[in-house]
């Protein structure tokens, strides 16, 4: 009897938290008030060992490649989507403490305890979000809101609690029959509440969404020359890309994205100053005008890669940058003796520590705050974040809120979390498509093209070679690359043959240096080894 009433409370707090789940995301999407399940993730993850959080990383893009679903566009689906799981979680939990410990103290409902069991869940909580919220509302209002919303909760669940429990004189039939219909009429319940504040708050987000897009897809037309595509550098290189081979230039609302909560940081770059301090002759409060008239800006083609991403990861996308060169702004700090590395904090909790002399030995590194034209998306790191050539995106802090000139190394947020301090982006190739319904006819001759992308961070690719059922390697054609900071698009034409055929590629670095072919895990460095790919002609 204990075990099914512990698991009718869990069923019991988890509709609950179902429906409160949905009324804290249309509050959120309505109001601007915080939504408690994101928050409280993020303040996990924060305190999690990393190694538990580099686990569950690796678990849940495992899961959606073995799902076959597009990483880039899913991950961050699958990060909210486990926020919303744990926070049930703890609503089944509570709710089946709540139950075995009023039946051990033969209660038929006490509603005080239950606004106690409401405020003992709501005040944590209430503490964690004023930590970690971006939420724009007052911070009191919001407290208020989060302790009402629990104290609603905990009142629900003693009366759920009360109405299942009959007093022992009832018939047991009648207890059943009861019970039974009040659990459909609180499912019922909770389901609508649930569907009806979630459909709400997915609409006025997706409403939401697309004003931006609409917004961005208007600065794009104005930004561009009336009646032409973006005149890029290698526009007229004889290299067609194979049809099927991923857009050379990613279109910004494709551009992978990767940040350490469930939401981007928002930042109002109108009232965003930028303290520059430490080991200096002039510290400097730098606002977002400052970046972009005090120095001279320029523009760099550039190809990023997360760390996390496999072989054929869609976690790598390329854009045009606008910034400025972090040299120009040291070199109006004024170093002092001993300034040895620049520690830049995020709005997100990010962090990272960057060598000057690394910074000194390579102009192109740039603090920037332009994409595509544009200023830089909310998505990715507005108002301000750093480029580093030949780096993962791990080194690379978006939403920079602080930088401090230091004699001092810090380990940075994943290097703290056991990946690689150095994170130099390893050569790879990928066979993005195996083009069999645009075979190339050449007389008698019919040849199948192949098509991808090589990129060895700013180390450039000399030459790729393709391999057909462990034949013998053949180079492929080169596309001449936006940049020397960008991927390569490569293609091959094979004479086709039918049959079931294992397709491999392999890259060389500028200097001649062949990419790693042995097969390593991602963690903690970077993937490497062969890329290949089946296909049946």
């Amino acid at each position: 009897m204990k075990i099914r009433l512990l698991a009718l409370g869990a069923l019991v707090g988890g509709l609950l938290t179902a429906a409160l789940s949905a009324i804290f995301y249309l509050a959120d999407q309505l109001l601007g008030l915080p939504f408690v399940p994101y928050d409280l993730f993020d303040w996990v993850t924060r305190l999690l060992p990393g190694s538990l959080v580099t686990f569950g990383i690796d678990t849940m893009i495992n899961t959606l490649l073995f799902l076959g679903v597009n990483v880039a566009n899913s991950a961050k689906t699958a990060e909210r989507a486990s926020a919303i799981v744990q926070f049930l979680v703890i609503g089944a939990v509570v709710g089946a403490l709540y139950f075995g410990i009023m039946h051990a103290r033969r209660s038929h409902g006490d509603r005080t305890a239950g606004l106690i069991v409401g405020a003992l869940v709501g005040l944590p909580l209430m503490g964690i979000t004023l930590a970690v919220t971006q939420s724009t509302m007052l911070p009191l209002l919001s407290m208020a809101w989060i302790l009402l919303a629990f104290l609603g909760w905990g009142w629900a669940l003693n009366w759920a609690y009360g109405r299942l429990v009959s007093p022992a004189a009832a018939s047991p039939d009648l207890v059943r029959q009861d019970r039974r219909q009040f659990l459909i009429k609180l499912g019922a319940g909770t389901a609508v509440i649930t569907v009806v504040g979630a459909g709400l708050g997915a609409y006025l987000a997706r409403s939401e969404q697309e004003r931006q897009n609409a917004a961005l897809a208007d600065a794009m037309t104005h930004n561009a020359e009336p009646g032409s595509p973006r005149p890029f550098p290698n526009a007229d290189d004889p290299v067609v890309p194979v049809p099927g081979t991923r857009p050379e230039y990613t279109p910004v609302k494709d551009h992978y994205k990767v940040f350490i909560q469930t939401e981007p940081s928002l930042i109002d770059g109108s009232n965003w100053i930028l303290p520059v301090t430490g080991l200096v002759d002039n510290p400097m409060m730098l606002t977002l005008e400052d970046f972009e008239t005090r120095w001279d800006s320029f523009d760099q083609y550039v190809t990023l890669r997360c760390i996390s991403g496999r072989l054929g990861t869609s976690l790598i996308s390329t854009t045009q940058w606008t910034g400025v060169s972090v040299q120009d702004v040291l070199a109006d700090l004024g170093l002092q003796e001993g300034a040895r590395y620049l520690f830049i904090s995020s709005a997100d909790g990010f962090y990272e520590t960057v060598d000057i002399d690394l910074i000194m030995s390579d102009r192109r590194i740039m603090f920037c705050y332009g994409w595509d034209g544009n200023a830089l998306p909310k998505d990715h790191g507005y108002p301000l974040r750093i480029w580093i050539p030949d780096l993962y995106g791990m080194k690379q802090p978006k939403w920079i809120t602080e930088i401090e000139v230091t004699d001092e190394y810090r380990d940075g947020y994943w290097v703290e979390r056991n990946w690689d301090k150095v994170a130099r982006v390893k050569a790879v190739s990928v066979i993005d498509t195996v083009a069999v319904d645009h075979i190339v006819e050449d007389g008698d001759e019919r040849r199948v093209p192949i098509g991808g992308i090589a990129y060895s961070g700013a180390r450039g690719i000399s030459k790729v070679q393709v391999r057909v059922d462990g034949g013998d390697w053949q180079d492929a054609q080169l596309r001449a690359p936006l940049s020397e900071t960008t991927w390569v698009i490569w293609r091959y034409e094979w004479p086709f043959t039918a049959g079931e055929h294992l397709f491999e590629v392999r890259c060389f670095e500028g200097d001649g240096t062949p990419q790693i072919e042995e097969t390593t895990d991602v963690r903690p460095s970077g993937a490497t080894g062969i890329y290949s790919k089946q296909a049946t002609l």
